[in-house]
């Protein structure tokens, strides 16, 4: 047999690629959301119904939900990030049977695609939540093999003392399996039987933080989110507040995940104008007459009393950051298990942390 004939006898490779990354990169969903759309029925490739694994090129007609998705995959793709400071109150969904307010209501609409949200907080977790046009950094900041890890300031109520603190960070087996903190550290700021702490997790279970201090017969009454990855929250962004993060800001942290950098979109003049408005009243104060909802307990379980009203959506920080990048580029030559935070330059953070 010639080597032409054994060429033509080998089977070709695949063409194209999987739907679920095609529509992720043009910001339809994450793929986590493309995959259940598939197997809900709601995604059809040239009029049939699409299947888990399919591919897909330019020439095939995809639609969603009946809405046949633009494909203008050979232009720039545009990737945009933007950081928001959640109040309790408010669900990680786009609607809710209920009528509850959603992280959505505040942000601004996108010109192309639409904002997903990377990793969710439960409605009375406050703290950052970064959403982003692209797909595919939000499914790789998200998915467990690259290693984001997240930092949260919380305050328990109870006794704690150095066996929990060590079962907390060798595992301990929840019901859906083992789970550990990576790093804890005491914060300032307690009093009593209030206890503040920083804590790391390396994956983002559903209330995985509550659940850990909870096996230990504590409970969590109060918890913020103030690190992803290396992207921090920072005092200058108030509660109920959104900004968008700059060019380099988000090279660095799609690097973190290993895409390559993409132009941020080109606006004209009364785009750029609007945006830089939108902007300005995000990262101001909240006004007089503006309110967040929150979820406050009338009196405390314990003592029957109502609670020392706190500064809203305060926890106890160890550094300002005011004006400095909310996003710190990691040393190349360190493994993102066990090494220690990512700091900003100035920053006046002095205890390591994973």
């Amino acid at each position: 047999m010639s080597e032409k004939d054994l060429q033509e006898a080998q089977p070709l490779p695949p063409s194209g690629e999987k739907l679920q990354k095609v529509l992720a990169r043009i910001g339809v969903g994450s793929r986590r959301d493309v995959e259940a759309w598939i197997g809900q029925g709601r995604i059809k490739v040239n009029g049939v119904n699409a299947t888990l694994g399919q591919r897909v090129d330019l020439h095939d007609a995809i639609s969603v939900d009946g809405r046949v998705i633009k494909r203008e995959e050979a232009a720039e793709t545009v990737r945009r990030v933007i950081m928001y400071n959640k109040p309790d109150g408010e669900i990680c969904t786009r609607d809710d049977p209920e009528g509850r307010p959603t992280v959505f209501d505040r942000l601004p609409r996108p010109k192309e695609g639409r904002w997903i949200n990377i990793g969710r907080l439960d409605i009375n977790t406050t703290g950052l939540l970064m959403f982003t046009t692209d797909g595919e950094l939000a499914n790789r900041l998200m998915h467990p093999s690259y290693e984001m890890d997240r930092e949260y300031a919380v305050r328990v109520r109870g006794e704690v003392d150095e066996d929990m603190i060590a079962r907390l960070k060798a595992g301990v087996v929840l019901e859906d399996g083992p789970a550990r903190f990576t790093d804890i550290q005491e914060a300032p700021g307690g009093e009593g039987f209030n206890h503040w702490y920083h804590c790391v997790v390396m994956e983002g279970r559903n209330r995985e933080v509550r659940r850990l201090w909870e096996s230990q017969g504590l409970v969590v009454s109060r918890l913020k989110r103030v690190r992803f990855g290396p992207v921090f929250l920072n005092s200058d962004l108030p509660m109920g507040r959104w900004r968008e993060m700059s060019q380099q800001e988000v090279d660095i942290l799609a690097a973190e995940v290993g895409l390559t950098p993409v132009a941020m979109p080109t606006l004209n003049h009364k785009s750029k104008d609007k945006l830089e408005r939108l902007q300005r009243k995000s990262t101001r104060p909240l006004g007089r007459g503006e309110r967040v909802r929150t979820l406050r307990p009338a009196q405390d379980a314990a003592t029957g009393e109502r609670p020392a009203r706190q500064p809203r959506g305060e926890a106890p920080r160890k550094d300002s950051g005011r004006g400095k990048s909310t996003v710190a580029e990691r040393p190349s030559d360190m493994n993102k298990r066990g090494k220690p935070a990512p700091k900003r330059p100035g920053s006046t953070r002095n205890k390591p942390r994973p």
